[in-house]
C-alpha cells in the first residue's frame, strides 16, 4: 500500500518530495490543491480527499499547522474518525501540545489504530536537504516501523519513549532555539546601533565558539534584512506558547523564553507573522524607538 501524506505547507512540501524521491510509493492530499502538483509531477497520487488517503494507505503522515487542524482532517469526534484511523497508522509530525497529542494517541488506540508522534527539528531548508532532525515516540513495534520512513527525510532520529516524550523533547530544542535566535537578533541591532560594521560583527561571531548552524543560517539574513521565511514567526510564536503551557504546568520557571514570547507577540502584532523569526528584529526596534522617544519627551 502506498504511505499517505497530508500537510503541503513549508515543510511539509520538501518533505514529502523527498519521500517520492526516495521511491516510496504516495498519496497525497493538501487543503490547498496547487499544493500538491510538485508531488504530482514527482510521481505521487494526488488524492480528492483524506478518505482517499485513509483507504489507499496502511500509514498515514500528518504534517499539519496545529491540534485543531490534525482533528479535522481527522474528522475526530465525528462519524468518520473511526473508519479513518482503524488499522491505520498515524504519524502525526506537526509541533502540538503534548496533552493533546496524549489523548489523541488514546483516541486512535480506541478506534483501532496506532499513533506515533514524530515531530522534526529544522525549518524549510535543512527540510529541503533532507536533513531534519525525528524525534519519535511511541509504541515500540510501531515506532520501528515508521523510523525508517524518517530516513529520506532526517539526518538522524531519536527514539523518546512513549508519547508525549518526541513533543517535550521537540518543545525542549526550540525552546533554545528560540532564545538562541532571538538572542542573535538583538546581538545584531546592538552592533549595528554603535555603528559597528555589521558584517564584521557577523564574521567575529563565526571565527569564534559561538557559531553554529543556526547563527550561519540566519545571519546572512540579518545582514541582508531578508525576512523570507525559513521558520516564519507566527509559527515561532506558536511554538513559544506550547512551550510556556507546557512550563506552567509543570510548575517550571522559563525567563528567557517569557521575553521572547512578547517580543514574537510584537513581531505578529505589526504584521510579520509570515516573516522569518528574524524579523523579530524589527520588534526589537521599534522598542528603541519607542525609548528614544520617551527620552526625547522627558527632556
Amino acid at each position: 500500500m502506498d504511505v499517505g501524506f497530508i500537510g503541503l505547507g513549508i515543510m511539509g512540501q520538501p518533505m514529502a518530495l523527498n519521500l517520492a524521491g526516495s521511491g516510496v510509493p504516495l498519496t497525497v492530499w493538501n487543503r490547498t490543491a496547487e499544493r500538491c502538483e510538485p508531488l504530482r509531477a514527482a510521481g505521487a497520487h494526488v488524492a480528492a480527499g483524506p478518505d482517499e488517503v485513509f483507504a489507499r494507505c496502511r500509514v498515514v503522515v500528518l504534517m499539519l499547522a496545529d491540534g485543531p487542524a490534525t482533528d479535522a482532517v481527522l474528522d475526530r469526534g465525528g462519524p468518520a474518525f473511526a473508519s479513518r484511523v482503524g488499522g491505520r497508522v498515524v504519524v502525526a509530525m506537526g509541533t502540538t501540545s503534548p496533552e493533546w497529542s496524549r489523548a489523541l494517541e488514546a483516541d486512535v488506540r480506541a478506534a483501532g489504530g496506532t499513533y506515533v508522534e514524530a515531530p522534526v527539528s529544522g525549518s524549510r531548508k535543512p527540510a529541503e536537504a533532507g536533513q531534519l532532525v525525528g524525534m519519535l515516540a511511541g509504541a515500540p513495534a510501531a515506532v520501528e516501523e515508521v523510523r525508517p520512513l524518517l530516513a529520506p527525510l532526517c539526518r538522524e532520529t531519536f527514539v523518546c519513549g512513549p508519547v508525549p516524550g518526541a513533543l517535550l523533547m521537540k518543545l525542549s530544542v526550540n525552546l533554545f532555539l528560540i532564545t538562541q535566535v532571538t538572542g542573535l537578533t538583538e546581538a545584531f541591532h546592538f552592533a549595528e546601533r554603535q555603528g559597528l560594521d555589521t558584517g564584521q560583527f557577523l564574521d567575529v561571531l563565526d571565527a569564534g565558539p559561538m557559531a553554529s548552524g543556526v547563527s550561519r543560517m540566519k545571519a546572512p539574513k540579518l545582514r541582508e534584512r531578508d525576512f523570507a521565511a525559513q521558520a516564519a514567526a507566527s509559527d515561532v510564536l506558536h511554538n513559544n506558547r506550547l512551550i510556556a503551557e507546557a512550563a506552567r504546568r509543570a510548575e517550571l520557571a522559563s525567563p528567557l523564553l517569557d521575553v521572547c514570547h512578547a517580543l514574537f507577540e510584537e513581531t505578529v502584532e505589526q504584521g510579520d507573522g509570515q516573516e522569518d523569526m528574524v524579523a523579530v528584529l524589527r520588534a526589537i526596534e521599534a522598542r528603541t524607538t519607542a525609548a528614544v522617544e520617551e527620552t526625547g519627551a522627558r527632556r
